[in-house]
């Protein structure tokens, strides 16, 4: 994160104030004005289209509760019928004659007043049997009339006692075809397969589609089957016509499926043009006239910003730029009491005073700076000479220790690792030393205290190959090995292991040295986190771990404070130090 700010920073940077009021104005005023109305638009038009949602679903339930109760009408009369005995005798009957019959029939409607029931809302009944000696007319004919039509055959063959069907028979005499909505019925409740009766209910279907107009529902409704229009609000419910194939697939807002005895019906609803849309139409002009004030009218204001301050800062810089012979020069002509007139008076007062001090205050700075580089390399000179007894003590130790107990030639061995470590320790043509050179220094003296332990230590070095040519302060490494060493396998009876590993973890390279000694004590630990955590040149003539103090004292002064060390310990188990360190800059020493 720090870094994408930073390269943000110097992006802007690089860019003229001109060009920063262009990204102000487009980010600031131009993009959150867009994106708020956008957000709004958008709101606007979802809340419009869950209320058109809303209403199609309410004129499709609205439409199907009508038709439902239409037919249901119809269903509650076939129904009575069906259960008539009355009717259901007199379809039995054998007439005599045609005369016979009429008479019959009329004293049948007188007396059962099923004539008054009759065409009651539209609706036209008739009755079919297989009756040969019904005189087809009126309430009742016979079977043979009807059974070679379309509908007849489509409800016998379903096998159902009741059903619904749409029908138009474009068989019959032009000028008598006609569209129908019928509910049948099967009249068998007192005879089961003696022979064939049903009823026909034929509903008017044109006062439903005069409903469905009467409705004034705000979007085109259509009730469809298998593709085709049976009815709809919106035309294509011509009586004298077949049913229209259902061309508005596209435009469905919403469906419904039904299904009423035996028909299966879906209830289109049609979209309407969003009335968001219709309003911004009408309203374009003050849409417009809001624009210009919210877009064009900041634009100029920040022409004027741009005029006011860009301008002073160019005269301003071009006076910056004009420094000739250690000098700088004053702006002629000041304008403005802002900021930026501010700053340039103060420019002059700095440029006046600045003249008359850069010889003597330029001069001093130079001999300040060679007085504190010599400093440094003075301290550093001193941490150098403090290491390398330091060392050397304890090789000798080692050496002393083997030969008052073993008395073997393996001294010989013992040496020649003394003296890589020596040719190393009395070097100092420079302080810095590739990692590879410094473990191998590591490794030489744990191959030296190996003679001292015995079995007692045992240690495993591990270093990633991207590390091992990266530079670091020489000695440092081995310090905290030594220190591993002397504190912690020396202090414990048993065995003990010595881990020393080098990897980088992202920008950071990281340094672990871990054993399995004594450990500290958790208020030696807290103390010895103090010093190291406020190391300085000072710190170093105290009394205590100096080899530590020194190896991390060189180590933030090579990487500017930047180094990181954390030291992790528990009694009797052992101790971890990990260094963390900027591997960039380590990798340009």
């Amino acid at each position: 994160m720090p870094k994408l700010r930073e390269k943000i920073e110097n992006w802007a940077n690089d860019y003229t104030l001109k060009r920063k009021l262009q990204v102000l104005y487009v980010f600031c005023i131009l993009t959150p004005l867009f994106l708020t109305d956008g957000m709004i638009l958008r709101n606007m038009m979802r809340s419009e289209q869950k209320r058109q949602q809303y209403e199609m679903q309410r004129v499709a339930d609205a439409v199907s509760y009508h038709l439902s109760n239409r037919v249901e009408y119809a269903a509650s009369m076939a129904k009575e019928i069906y259960l008539n005995r009355e009717i259901e005798r007199f379809l039995n009957t054998q007439f005599t004659s045609g005369l016979d019959f009429f008479v019959q029939k009329q004293e049948f409607l007188k007396d059962t007043l099923f004539e008054s029931s009759i065409g009651i809302d539209g609706t036209r009944l008739t009755m079919y049997a297989d009756n040969g000696t019904i005189i087809n007319g009126g309430e009742f004919c016979r079977l043979s009339s009807v059974e070679n039509t379309e509908w007849y055959r489509t409800f016998w063959d379903s096998g159902q006692d009741t059903r619904l069907l749409f029908s138009y028979d474009g068989a019959v005499p032009a000028g008598c075809a006609e569209r129908k909505m019928l509910f049948l019925r099967k009249m068998d409740y007192f005879r089961k397969n003696e022979s064939k009766k049903f009823v026909k209910i034929e509903i008017d279907y044109s006062s439903i589609v005069r409903d469905m107009e009467y409705m004034n529902y705000e979007m085109p409704v259509y009730l469809c089957k298998d593709g085709r229009t049976l009815l709809s609000n919106d035309g294509h419910n011509s009586m004298r016509r077949d049913f229209e194939k259902f061309d508005a697939a596209g435009r469905i807002g919403y469906q419904k499926e039904i299904t009423l005895y035996g028909e299966v019906m879906q209830i289109c609803v049609l979209k309407t043009p969003s009335g968001i849309l219709s309003n911004l139409r009408e309203h374009l002009g003050q849409i417009l006239l809001l624009g210009m004030l919210n877009i064009i009218f900041p634009y100029f204001l920040m022409r004027l910003i741009d005029q006011s301050i860009a301008e002073r800062i160019r005269e301003l810089g071009q006076a910056f730029e004009s420094v000739e012979e250690d000098r700088l020069v004053e702006i002629p002509h000041v304008r403005g009491r802002d900021e930026i007139g501010g700053l340039m008076l103060n420019y002059n007062r700095m440029v006046r005073r600045t003249n008359d001090l850069i010889q003597t205050v330029y001069k001093d700075k130079l001999r300040e700076q060679e007085i504190d580089i010599a400093r440094q390399n003075a301290e550093l000179l001193a941490l150098h000479s403090q290491i390398n007894p330091h060392f050397l003590f304890n090789a000798l130790e080692s050496i002393r220790m083997h030969s008052l107990l073993k008395q073997e030639y393996e001294t010989a061995d013992m040496v020649e690792r003394l003296t890589v470590m020596e040719r190393q320790n009395v070097d100092w043509g420079t302080d810095q030393i590739e990692i590879k050179k410094e473990m191998e220094f590591v490794e030489a003296y744990l191959g030296l205290q190996k003679y001292r332990f015995g079995d007692k230590l045992s240690y495993e070095l591990d270093v990633e190959p991207e590390c091992a040519l990266v530079k670091l302060p020489k000695l440092t490494i081995v310090t905290f090995v030594e220190n591993a060493c002397v504190h912690g396998i020396e202090s414990k009876t048993s065995q003990g292991w010595i881990f020393v590993r080098v990897y980088r973890e992202g920008d950071a390279l990281c340094i672990e040295i871990e054993d399995t000694g004594g450990g500290m004590e958790e208020e030696k630990l807290e103390e010895l986190r103090e010093r190291v955590a406020h190391v300085s040149i000072d710190k170093l003539k105290e009394k205590g771990r100096v080899g530590v103090l020194n190896a991390c004292l060189r180590l933030k002064m090579v990487t500017d404070g930047a180094a990181q060390v954390t030291i992790e310990s528990e009694k009797d188990v052992g101790a971890m130090v990990q260094i963390r360190l900027p591997y960039d800059r380590l990798a340009g020493i």
